[in-house]
This record gives C-alpha cells, structure tokens and sequence, in this order.
C-alpha cells in the first residue's frame, strides 16, 4: 500500500485481492488510516453567483478598466505570464507587467504605480482568477473606492475588450518572436505598448 500513497482506498485494496491477500475490505481500511494514507479531499472553492452585466462603455478616460492575464513561454521552453490592463473608454493600454509570477500583491503594485502616473477608475472589469479574487485586491478595490466587477464563470465574451486586446498581443507579439530572455519580452513589451 504504501508504494503509491496516492493511490486511493480502493485502489490499494484490489490490489492487495490481486495480489491474494484475502482480507475485509473494513480492516483493510484500518490499517490504510493507521498508516496515515487516507488523505483529505480537496474542495473545489466555490465562487459567489456572478450577475450577468451588459458590456457598456463610458467613453471618457479613467472610468472603466479591465485586467486579464495571457501566458506565454521563452524559446527555453520556461513560462511567463502577462498582466494587461487597458482602459475601456479609449482602447489604450495601460500597462503589460510581465514576470513568471503575478500574484495579487504585484497587481496591487501596478495598480499603484498607475494610481501615481494617471489616478484610478470607477470600475475595474476582470474576470474569476485567483489572482483578481484575493482579499487584498478586494481590500485594495475597496479602500479606493474602486467597484471590481467580476465577469460569469465561462463567459470571456463579458469582458470583450480586453480579450480583443489578447487577441491582437498575442498575434502580434507572442505569434511573431521568439524570447531568449525574461528581460528581452519586457524590453519589446515596452516598445509594443508604445507603439
């Protein structure tokens, strides 16, 4: 049993019957728990009901934002991720912050940095990462008095415009180069975003 402790309960068991070890399926399961093998399930964490909102623009700067997050890997073959945030009204891309990790205390940071270049929006729009869920960014969102509005499970097409945007970064940047180096795709991201 314990030459694949992630086998499961009975897995393990029909194996020993297998094998032809006779024995109770009931002391088979004692000696699995005395073993400590029986591991707890994980639950798949469940997402509050998201209500389905109209994709409607504000055409004015600064009211509407929307973040998502691409992948992509180095020639190496080693991945990194991309945080684009873009603003609804104008189309403009704000920032691409590129890293292999992004976790929620970065995207704080570069909704900081551009709280300091241009001020924050009304409403942020993204989608149910876990990343865009966190309680610091909720905290965050929140203490700025900013509304985050979380898209439906399985429903990109709500947050349309930043996925148009992927679309065109991924087509003209991710599709047309190949990356050496971590510090080579933020260079050209910077002169992309430019562009």
């Amino acid at each position: 049993m314990s030459e694949s402790p992630q086998a499961g309960f009975w897995k393990c068991y029909f194996r020993l019957r297998f094998k032809g070890v006779i024995f109770n399926h009931k002391r088979v399961y004692r000696v699995y728990c005395r073993l400590g093998l029986n591991l707890k399930r994980r639950i798949k964490k469940t997402l509050p009901a998201r209500d389905r909102k109209p994709l409607s623009v504000v055409n004015k700067p600064n009211v509407q934002w929307a973040m998502d997050f691409m992948h992509d890997a180095l020639y190496c073959g080693k991945r990194f991720r991309t945080l684009n945030i873009i603003d609804e009204g104008t189309r403009e891309c704000l920032a691409i912050e590129i890293d292999t990790s992004l976790p929620a205390g970065r995207v704080i940071r570069v909704l900081d940095r551009l709280k300091e270049e241009r001020g924050l929006p009304q409403q942020i729009r993204v989608d149910n990462g876990p990343e865009l869920i966190s309680i610091n960014l909720l905290n965050y969102c929140e203490y700025n008095n900013i509304k985050l509005c979380h898209i439906q499970p399985g429903k990109p097409q709500q947050n349309g415009f930043i996925e148009r945007f992927n679309g065109s970064f991924r087509r003209e940047f991710f599709n047309a180069y190949l990356f050496q180096s971590l510090s080579q795709v933020k260079e050209m991201a910077w002169f992309w975003q430019q562009d």
